[in-house]
Formats: C-alpha cells, structure tokens, sequence
C-alpha cells in the first residue's frame, strides 16, 4: 500500500466533461515525488508544441507531494503548471495555506486540467467523489465571496477552495491562483490559464488522513521543530514579524529595490518594516493580541508566518485578505517610492479580492511610474492620474484600472510591464526589469550575484525561492550552523561578498537543485532548506523516510531536483527558448543611484557570460543551455529526450 500519497491523480477534459481516475505505480512516486516534477510529467506528454497557453490545448496541473498532509511544519503547498501565457515557456506556481492537504484527505494527490469546458463551471472533490457543477452565478464576483458562496451552496463550511479571480476573467495577464482568498499561486499566470478553461475553482473537502510508514518517526521530528524556533533567530523573526522582517536588513544592506530598481535603499524604510506593521496594523494590535490573532498559518505549521491586517477609516482592510508580505511590500511601497503602509495594505488586498500576482502587478506601476517621471508616459496616455514615485493615491487608481480593465491605461498594464513597453516604445525599454516576460521580485541581484545567475537561466523566470541568497555563503555573514547544513550540498568554504566566479556558481546551482527538490516534494522553503530555516537537507531525508517508507539518500532526493529542472529546460528547449532567453535586463547594468552600501554598482555583462558557462556545464547542458540526451538518460528521463 502506498505510503503518505493516495496513489490517486484525477484527470479533468473539460471539454467531454468526463472524470477519470489514473492509479501511478510507485515506482513512478518516487521518481517525481510529487508537486513540479510530476505535473511536469503529464504537460511534457500532452501538450502540443506550440500550444496556445490559453487554447484548450494546454494542460493545467495541480499537484500535492508525497509528504503533503503530514503532521508536521511546511508540508502543505500546491504546485500549478502550465504552459505560460507570459513567457511562452513553462509556468510554474507554489501555494500554501489549507488547500494542499485538504485535496490529500479528500483522495487524490493531483489533478491533470485539459480542455475547456462550454460554460463556467467548478469542480468539486468529497472523499474521493468528483464532478462538475454549474459557476456562471461566481461570474464577476470578488474571491471572498465566491469562497462564501461555493461553501454555503455545498454545505460545506470547512471546505478549502482554489480559484482565479475576477481579473482574470477581463484578460490580465499577471492573474494568480488563490486560495483562502489570500494564499496565491502567483507568478505565471495560472490564474489567467484556469479562466481560459471556463473552471472557476477547485473546491475540496475529506476526512482521510494519509497513512504513514513510521509515525513514531514523524512525530519526534516534529516535536524538534518547536524547540528549535526560538533558537534560530531567522526563523523567529519570521514567526514574530512575518516575512516583512527582512525590509530593514534589506534596506541596510542597499538590498531594497527602490523607485523601480534604481536604487537599493528607501529613506522610508522603516514606516513598511514588519514591526511598524506589528505595532500598528496587525489584528488585534489594539487589544494587545498580535501573537494570537494576527498571526495565521499553514496547515500544520508552528511557525504561523502569515499576516492578518485590519484598518478603519481611509483605508479600510477586510481581515479576509490576510496582509502584505514582503514582497508585496517591495513592490507597492519601495518600488513605488511609497511610504504609506496602510495604502500597501491595501493593494494588497484589492489584488487577493480580484485574484492578480502582487509581484508583478506592484512592479508594473513602478515601471510605468519611471517612464511618467521621465516623460516617456504623459497624463494624456495615464488618463490624468500624475503618477509619480510616492504618490499612493495614484497607485491605487492605477490598480484598480488594471483590475477592472475600466480604461485603456488600465488594459495596457494589465498585460504587464515587458508588453506596455512594446506598445509604448519611446525607450520604456530602459525601464524594464524583466526576465522572460515577468517582472524581478524584490531582492537585488546587483549585490546578490548568484541571484543575478538564477534570474537569469530559471526556466519560469525570475524567482527569489529557487535558491539560495549570496549573502548566506559569503564571509562574516555565514553561521556555523548555516555552513555545516551546506557542508552536506558539498559546498564547505564562506565566499568573498560580490563574486560571481566558479565557487559562487556551483552555490548557486546547487542550491537550485535543492529547491527544485522542495518544489517537488511540495515542502515550504522557510521551513525546509538547506540553511537557515528550521530543518535542514539531514531531516528532509528523514522525513521522506518516515512518510513514505522508502529509504531515500540525499543523493536521490537531490536527483529528483535535477529532474525537474531538466524537464522545465526540455520544456522550453521545445518551445524555442534557449539561451538568448536568459538574459539579463538593460537596467541592472547601470550603476544604482541614491545613497547606501551599493549606490554606484552594477553587473558587468562580460561576468554573466561566463557564469552562464559554467552554470550549464554544471548543469549538463549545451552551451545554448539545453538539456542533452545524455543527462536526460542520466535522470532516467530518456522518454523527455526523444522531444529535443
């Protein structure tokens, strides 16, 4: 019998309207594990070259791993794949909250999404039982309510919904997946793909708990989480403050992106810091509670990372929403030169009501308020709004233009920054930070180099969660703890602050591949990870053993990461994208404007050559970074290489 997985994945044609449940063999288990990898799988086979992202020809997966539901800390993410409407590469998307194990318990442990259905419908899952039913009522409707509705329609209050929003529904590019209304699988464009589908949501509610190999086994590792939270002082400051802790050490390191990346600390700071966001906005502030009621959580989570906001008067914040996190706090406050916390709040939660990825979103207002400053948009192309740094109130019209798509302003950002500044021309070009359509999240790659290296070759894009960040390597940053978890990757020496040569490379690599691994497993990489977070590779291997039963190496677990990445190149390689998609923006080769530690740096292109090199030597690849048959036979992936 299987182990910690049903062995159950449910297949949708939208189109036929026909359910159809495939049992895998375990062997096929323990080859994807789960999550990316698998849904990987399923796209590879039956999606046409060429596809449409948005024709029914594309295949949307949603898949759980083989630790999913386990009683313990980081387990509960869902990963979506499809072919992505933004880059026209693969899509790849991660989501926490209740939903992932709530799919578990209810029999299945993903489902394959073809076709498109003749009118909006949802797909409703109990116990094993699957159908369709009827969504045109939700058309239109904010996600709050659509989650409402679907769980008094079905009689089911502590039924999990995924969904896409509104937004979608008008054609914005940038649309997420949520669930909660405030946990997203952002990034992609997931959300517009599930919409081109006519599927509203996925709606899940079970009772049976995954069956476990050795629940001794599981149950002391889980005990060790919370003895060892308030030990580590990352994990801590995550727990208290959220992940908006790390505004002020990104500011203090010049590691903040402020006013559209061209400057790397804010003068405000302060006001968007996870404690000015403790102290004044986070539920139950004024009754002195913040530990117990702002403070939400995945299933099964001690760490309880996620914000819950409230706010009266001029911006009104519906606790539903959740509250921002850091990058939602880059995006909105520092990349638009905003202070205002509540204002940030607030686009945040109009993006959780209308179902749109706040990275991308956020980002694309900066960018168009970089081309306003420098006359490249005027107010007759922004229908009046001044939409200079710093100006909240613009911000927030603009957003919710693009959410509504109620002007043409507002519909030419809504197919994000890369495709306004192809419609605008005039040099908004130079305004640009993206990576293969998407916009950079909010960590700089200018002072984290391998940063500036992942960025650049991830097969989806830009990604501050598919590896490690330079400055946990680099000499007098390091702790004893971080390096003897890394020692285990094989990287044993600290690394010079600023390098970007062959040591760094490998770093980044492989760290890669352990996120890839985590992607797969479908494990939190604030909790598992190969450094500062609460368990490290060592346990990771443990908890794969103590679910499912299967004595796994590091090695093999590492092996399933590579497997992954190489499925996602292959992917792309298919798709036409190859290395003259991995390229870094114009912007991020000019020096860094303001003041702070890295006023005055920029990434030199010579330097990205070579680490491209040497990454896809590391990687097994051709120079124009494409998997080999050889490495894909290595992988046990030699059915992927007859599609090169």
């Amino acid at each position: 019998m299987p182990y910690g997985y049903n062995g159950k994945i449910l297949h949708v044609d939208l189109t036929t309207g026909s359910l159809t449940v495939e049992e895998p063999t375990e062997s096929f288990y323990r080859t994807y594990m789960g999550g990316s990898a698998m849904g990987l799988y399923y796209i590879l086979k039956d999606v046409p070259a060429g596809a449409d992202p948005l024709g029914p020809e594309n295949v949307l997966t949603l898949m759980t791993g083989v630790t999913t539901g386990a009683a313990i800390s980081g387990q509960s993410r869902i990963n979506a794949n499809a072919k992505s409407p933004i880059s026209g590469g693969i899509g790849d998307s991660q989501g926490g909250g209740f939903f992932p194990a709530e799919l578990k318990f209810a029999g299945f442990d993903g489902i394959v999404i073809k076709g498109k259905a003749p009118k909006p419908v949802y797909l409703w899952i109990k116990d094993g039982v699957a159908e369709l039913k009827e969504a045109a009522h939700l058309s239109g409707k904010v996600t709050g309510a659509v989650e409402s509705a679907l769980k008094e329609e079905l009689g089911e209050e502590k039924a999990e919904v995924l969904q896409h929003g509104p937004a979608a529904e008008k054609g914005v590019l940038f649309s997420s997946l949520l669930s909660m209304s405030n946990r997203n699988n952002g990034r992609t464009g997931m959300g517009l793909v599930m919409a081109s589908k006519n599927l509203r949501a996925v709606v899940v509610r079970g009772s049976k708990k995954p069956t476990l190999a050795h629940p001794k086994a599981l149950t002391a590792l889980n005990r060790e989480g919370p003895k060892m939270l308030p030990e580590n002082a990352d994990m801590a400051g995550l727990g208290k403050y959220g992940t908006a802790s790390v505004v002020l050490p990104q500011h203090s390191m010049g590691t903040l992106p402020t006013r559209n990346y061209n400057e790397g600390s804010f003068e405000f700071a302060e006001d968007l810091s996870g404690e000015k966001m403790y102290d004044s906005i986070l539920k139950g502030v004024a009754q002195g509670k913040q530990d117990k009621q702002g403070r939400d959580t995945c299933y099964s989570c001690v760490v309880r990372c996620k914000r819950v906001v409230e706010m009266e008067g001029q911006y009104k914040i519906d606790e539903k929403y959740g509250g921002p996190e850091y990058e939602t706090i880059g995006t909105f406050g520092s990349y638009c030169g905003i202070k205002d916390l509540g204002a940030v709040s607030l686009a945040n939660q109009i993006c959780n009501e209308h179902g749109v990825d706040t990275i991308a979103c956020g980002a694309t207002i900066a960018f168009a308020m970089e081309c306003y400053e420098k006359g490249i948009l005027t107010k007759d192309d922004t229908g009046g709004i001044e939409l200079k740094f710093g100006n909240a109130e613009a911000m927030l019209e603009t957003l919710n233009q693009i959410v509504a798509g109620s002007s043409d302003f507002g519909r030419l950002l809504g197919q994000g920054s890369e495709r306004a500044a192809k419609a605008i021309g005039r040099g908004a070009d130079e305004c640009l930070i993206t990576f293969k359509g998407g916009e950079a999240p909010a960590h700089m790659p200018q002072a984290k180099r391998s940063l500036s290296l992942i960025y650049m070759v991830n097969p989806f894009g830009a990604d501050h969660q598919s590896s490690e960040h330079d400055w946990m390597i680099e000499d007098g940053i390091a702790s004893d703890l971080y390096m003897s978890r890394l020692a285990q990757l094989g990287m044993t020496e600290k690394l010079e602050p600023m390098s970007l040569g062959p040591d760094k490379v490998k770093f980044a690599y492989l760290t890669e591949v352990f996120y890839s691994m985590l992607d797969s497993l479908e494990l939190c990489q604030f909790v598992w990870g190969p450094g500062w977070t609460l368990y490290g590779p060592k346990e990771t291997v443990e908890l794969v053993q103590s679910v499912t039963g299967w004595d796994v190496t590091l090695d093999e677990l590492m092996a399933v990461g590579a497997r992954r990445l190489n499925l996602m190149r292959t992917f792309n390689a298919r798709e036409g994208l190859d290395r003259k998609n991995d390229k870094m923006p114009k912007k991020f080769f000019k020096a860094l404007q303001g003041e702070g530690p890295t006023a005055g740096i920029a990434l030199k292109p010579e330097d990205m050559e070579a680490a491209l090199d040497e990454y896809y030597k590391l990687a097994g690849w051709t120079n124009d970074g494409k998997p080999t048959k050889a490495q894909l036979e290595k992988l046990d992936l030699a059915w992927a290489g007859e599609l090169l």
